[in-house]
């Protein structure tokens, strides 16, 4: 987050000393990294468990068992701790937890308690889809569907924001979004509408795909896997609400587009002379080659199997699908293979292909290891056995609510996390393996409080400063921020009530 005053036209002198120097420049403040934020976690965590007092559940299958938490004594001393905090990051990727002991360390024998899974599965998604932008395919389709659809505009506008809230919902897409403004502020200005239209089809629309994700990795997927759930778990509800939200997004942005067509006066971005250029001109729409009509193909494919893969139907009764019951492992090697044949299929040839898998992976390193560190802050508490002591205060909090009210209190208590760690990857490696078992003494679904966490991340991340998906695409739209929170902050009550809804509903139909 920036915070500086607001520049001056022409810009004014600098202020003097009393020796007639000028002063230096007022420093800009800055919101700290999700790295900063996380290694400040990590410090006050392993701080904090010289005062928490240690102490354990009885599990049964794996999750605690009510009324059975009891104290316990620690074995290790102060180097040995010293020794965890240091191997923190390393314990977070590939650190396994011993049987007799249950202290997780490098190497040994045990259960892995690392994300080294998790890890190698967000690179590959990272590879996979920088391969297929740098085809032209995603940008081209996008084009060609605009202008087919370009003498019907309303229909335009909720095909768009859909398709830009397919990609939230599926691969949370983010950082993407990016690339299409440069299409989008022509295309829209050319049918009447203003810069306000063109930045929220994007940006509301994959934001909202993303606070309703169904299958998307950095997302569900790691707080299902920091939960110890399968990430098809809950995609019923989260699908139905995907579609309602999207449908609501959607019905809001259509609104202000034909108020704005209406009375151009009642625009938040009036049309600039600039504008008024860009809109005689027209948007261009690139031509689909056949080669980027197969790589949509494939690239559609691909997630589509993901769902399907990773989806229990079993659970749901579907008898006549199998349930193959795919995990991080398969589908890092779904989207390592799915990233070479679109790199060929699409003309980049073996080295372009290999270019844009390693640019891919390096471009998605930060989220992988954001997810290791706040593992390892888990491993602290683990090792320290203040987990179970921490899950059993919030335990005695919610005790007495109903199963509704407590999914409601869990979205509720993801919001601040949410605005200090906007990584979603992080936030959920970070929170999950506190709240999620408390679902347990709730008697609801793990999967709800994954919901829930994911409905909190992508609510705050649709406006927080924290995000340079936020503040980049409003820079590349030229929309100002303070005008982007007044359009929202109508759209933000409304879906934080269906939120709300959504989960006491989930918690009812259980």
């Amino acid at each position: 987050m920036t915070l500086q005053s607001a520049p001056a036209s022409p810009q004014p002198a600098r202020a003097r000393t009393d020796s007639g120097a000028p002063d230096a420049p007022r420093r800009r403040l800055r919101f700290p990294s999700a790295f900063t934020v996380l290694f400040v976690v990590t410090v006050a965590v392993w701080a904090l468990t010289f005062v928490i007092p240690a102490g354990r559940y009885d599990t049964k299958d794996g999750s605690p068992v009510p009324g059975t938490y009891h104290s316990v004594e620690l074995t290790t001393g102060f180097w040995q701790r010293l020794k965890d905090l240091f191997l923190a990051p390393v314990n977070g990727l590939y650190g396994v937890t011993d049987a007799g002991t249950g202290l997780t360390a490098p190497g040994g024998t045990g259960s892995f308690a690392g994300a080294a899974g998790v890890f190698l599965f967000i690179l590959a998604v990272g590879a996979f889809i920088t391969v297929t932008m740098r085809t032209g395919a995603l940008t081209a389709g996008v084009a060609r569907l605009a202008q087919r659809l370009h003498h019907r505009r309303t229909l335009l506008l909720v095909v768009l924001l859909t398709v830009f809230s397919l990609g939230g919902t599926t691969y949370g897409m983010a950082e993407e979004t990016l690339g299409f403004y440069g299409l989008m502020i022509p295309l829209m200005l050319s049918l009447g509408y203003d810069r306000m239209v063109a930045a929220t089809v994007v940006m509301v629309g994959a934001g909202v795909g993303t606070l309703a994700s169904t299958v998307n990795p950095f997302a569900t997927g790691v707080a299902s896997d920091s939960a110890g759930i399968g990430t098809g778990d809950g995609i019923v509800l989260r699908l139905v609400m995907w579609v309602c939200l999207t449908a609501l997004a959607a019905a809001y942005v259509v609104r202000y587009a034909r108020r704005v067509t209406e009375d151009p006066s009642r625009s938040l971005t009036p049309l600039t002379e600039d504008d008024l250029r860009i809109k005689a001109e027209g948007g261009e729409a690139a031509k689909l080659t056949s080669r980027q009509r197969t790589v949509l193909y494939l690239f559609a494919t691909t997630f589509l199997f993901m769902i399907f893969a990773v989806v229990p139907w079993s659970d749901l009764h579907v008898t006549f699908l199998p349930t193959l019951g795919w995990y991080f492992p398969e589908l890092a090697a779904l989207f390592i293979v799915a990233a070479v044949a679109v790199g060929l299929v699409g003309g980049l040839g073996e080295k372009g292909t290999v270019n844009a898998v390693t640019a891919g992976a390096g471009d998605f390193i930060g989220a992988a290891l954001i997810v290791m560190l706040a593992r390892g802050v888990t491993v602290i508490m683990n090792n320290a056995s203040v987990t179970d002591t921490i899950l059993d205060v919030l335990q005695s909090a919610v005790a007495d609510t109903s199963s509704g009210v407590f999914a409601v209190l869990m979205f509720a208590v993801n919001l601040p996390l949410a605005f200090f760690v906007p990584s979603s990857s992080g936030h959920a490696a970070l929170a999950m393996p506190i709240l999620a078992p408390l679902a347990d003494f709730a008697g609801v679904s793990r999967a709800l409080v994954v919901t829930a966490y994911q409905s909190a991340s992508g609510w705050v991340n649709l406006v927080t400063p924290t995000s340079a998906v936020v503040m980049g695409g409003l820079a590349l739209a030229k929309v100002r921020y303070d005008r982007y929170l007044r359009f929202m902050a109508p759209l933000m009550g409304a879906l934080l009530v269906a939120v709300a809804g959504f989960l006491a509903l989930g918690a009812a139909v259980r």
